[in-house]
């Protein structure tokens, strides 16, 4: 039974698939530690359903087994080159792997429920369900948890995604995959804002990715430098990893990949208005951040890396409607001439390009 749904996962794209048992996660206490710690920051509904995360008869009654799924998400892109360019975190340059994976999912769950006969019942998530999904997928045998608190494959590095589909067909378990970490710590080492503070150990609320997606608010000041050019996503954990020499093309994906996400120009960017900024990012996940959380995160990078050039576009935004963009225009626009003074040869026609900016 086991060998036809990992033939079936395999005819739907997916590059690996494996079996474990429902027992509860062994990484339970330690997520409650950091929820009683805060480290979750602003994303609530972790602290919301975190008995069923810590025991998976809550999420599915009856359950036996979780079928693990990798899909990678792994391409070359060529490095951009001219204008102030953002970066875009490898995940969210295809279009949203929700939708794209939620269609063979779907058909693997239908599979499952077949084979199981009457009174199967299954239930499939891809970074959508209530349940401690990496720990689960190690104890598949999927990867293991490493030191960046993220999943590695053997096989596939550390692009790829994970998905599941709990069930309760009783199939044969997989062995787990044990840590291969080793001395190696370059992921720690990488972290720009010190949001791994021990293997094993995430502080989202220092986390780049969590601070340009997930958290709505003003970014901390004393993070904004240390967030460089990032709009959306970080990968400095994830790329410095050993592991990455086995990471394998884009399959399944390939065909959803988004040409010119990874490295936008930002200061087009800017002028974006709410239906522009739709357009421009329809069925990807940057939508999720909203303009205001996305063109907030374009001022950080701006300040960080932009010149003189960018200051007309970060004064038009300085003035938007939108406050949290406001703010975030004028710390940029703040940066930028503390690093780059004005020579008063200069001023002058400094003065004439802001006074047309603001026309």
């Amino acid at each position: 039974m086991k060998s036809l749904i990992q033939q079936k996962a395999r005819e739907l794209g997916f590059d690996a698939c494996r079996v474990a048992t429902s027992q509860a996660p062994t990484s339970s206490e330690r997520f409650l530690e950091a929820l009683s710690e805060g480290r979750h920051g602003e994303m609530a509904w972790l602290a919301r359903n975190a008995e069923k995360r810590v025991d998976p008869q809550r999420v599915l009654e009856g359950i036996r087994s979780v079928v693990t799924l990798a899909v990678s998400y792994h391409t070359e892109e060529p490095i951009e080159s001219g204008k102030v360019r953002g970066v875009v975190a490898r995940y969210a340059r295809f279009s949203d792997y929700h939708t794209v994976l939620a269609e063979p999912l779907k058909l693997l769950a239908g599979f499952i429920d077949g084979k199981g006969g009457e009174g199967t019942r299954s239930l499939w998530y891809v970074d959508t369900g209530p349940i401690l999904e990496r720990d689960l997928a190690q104890r598949a045998g999927l990867g293991f948890v490493g030191k960046h608190t993220n999943l590695i494959s053997r096989q596939l590095g550390n692009w790829f995604f994970i998905a599941e589909i709990l069930t309760s067909l009783e199939l044969e378990a997989d062995e787990p995959e044990k840590n291969h970490c080793g001395s190696c710590v370059r992921c720690l080492e990488a972290c720009p804002t010190g949001a791994l503070p021990a293997p094993f150990t995430l502080d989202a609320r220092r986390c780049i990715s969590y601070l340009t997606i997930e958290y709505k608010g003003s970014i901390p000041e004393e993070l904004r430098s240390l967030i460089g050019d990032r709009v959306y996503g970080c990968d400095a954990c994830l790329e410095v990893c050993p592991w990455n020499r086995f990471a394998k093309e884009a399959s399944l994906l390939l065909e959803h990949h988004r040409l010119g996400m990874a490295q936008p120009d930002l200061v087009s960017l800017l002028d974006l208005d709410t239906v522009g900024f739709k357009q421009r990012f329809a069925g990807t996940p940057i939508l999720r951040t909203k303009r205001r959380g996305f063109l907030r995160n374009v001022c950080v990078a701006l300040g960080n890396k932009g010149d003189r050039t960018v200051l007309p576009a970060l004064k038009r935004a300085s003035e938007d409607v939108e406050p949290l963009i406001a703010e975030h225009a004028a710390w940029a626009i703040r940066e930028i001439e503390r690093r780059h003074p004005a020579s008063s040869m200069s001023r002058d026609s400094e003065v004439t390009l802001l006074s047309k900016a603001a026309v």
